[in-house]
């Protein structure tokens, strides 16, 4: 089970994305990236980043570590941006916390270079749950003391927003060509060979069992929450068997629409 903090102060909106994260102090003397319940896609977006923030540490990459963080919302009372204020108030209890990364500065490939082996293994893992929100339009990634550290999954696993799509969602395909990590030439089947084994059973289940039940319990169609976690490591499973045969690694298309969907550019709030 994720630790778990309580916010003591709201420091700052974060004006990136759809969801307005913001930082946040808690009562371990930490400094976190809140994210909450009460924005636009609610708890499924929490559910995503826990899921596949937990998959990603246990396969060996970089990610902030996680913390369940419970906020009162008296704590937006003295919030200037009504915005704000509104997001706090419908958000009162369970959100996340990500560690913040004091110091850190976003990826530029211009400045940073990238193995074959290590932009292998951030696209197979990309690709394992249907990241599309880590091109070179927004590359979600960071470094830090010199290391890519991996952040906002958020739009992965987008197949939980319909699961009527699910069976379909195993075997899709994953365009790989505006990755940001594209051009370093990502190794795919090292990648495949290394991590698609330790895809197992026992480790989705470790993974998902660190999802609050309270952000699954009243999913239609499911019994309870163990029932969405097997759905979840179910598609997951199937996808890492052959996932590097349904990689493509074609030349960029800057010119083509982002291909994320429309609740997260702001352009749209179908999540479907």
């Amino acid at each position: 089970m994720l630790p778990q903090v309580m916010a003591t102060r709201y420091v700052t909106p974060l004006r990136e994305g759809g969801s307005l994260p913001g930082i946040v102090e808690a009562d371990d003397l930490g400094t976190y990236v809140m994210k909450f319940t009460g924005a636009g896609q609610g708890p499924k977006t929490l559910v995503a980043e826990v899921v596949c923030g937990q998959l990603a540490r246990r396969l060996g990459l970089r990610v902030p570590d996680l913390v369940r963080m419970w906020l009162d919302p008296v704590i937006g009372k003295g919030e200037p941006d009504e915005e704000v204020q509104e997001l706090l108030k419908a958000s009162g209890g369970l959100n996340l916390g990500m560690d913040y990364l004091p110091g850190s500065i976003g990826f530029d490939p211009l400045a940073y270079a990238v193995s074959a082996a290590e932009a292998g293994r951030v696209v197979w893992f990309d690709a394992l749950v249907n990241n599309v929100d880590r091109s070179w339009r927004n590359p979600n990634l960071l470094v830090w003391h010199g290391d890519l550290w991996l952040i906002d999954h958020g739009a992965t696993l987008i197949w939980h927003h319909s699961w009527r799509s699910a069976e379909a969602a195993a075997a899709k395909p994953y365009d790989a060509s505006d990755h940001a990590l594209a051009p370093f030439h990502p190794d795919l089947d090292a990648a495949a060979a290394e991590l698609a084994p330790q895809v197992t059973e026992k480790l989705l289940a470790e993974c998902l069992a660190d999802v609050p039940d309270a952000w699954l319990d009243g999913e239609p169609g499911f019994a309870g929450p163990d029932a969405v976690r097997a759905a979840y490591a179910d598609v997951l499973a199937a996808r890492a068997r052959t996932l590097h045969e349904r990689i493509t690694l074609g030349p960029p298309t800057p010119d083509r629409p982002s291909q994320a969907p429309g609740w997260l550019t702001g352009k749209d709030g179908d999540a479907r």
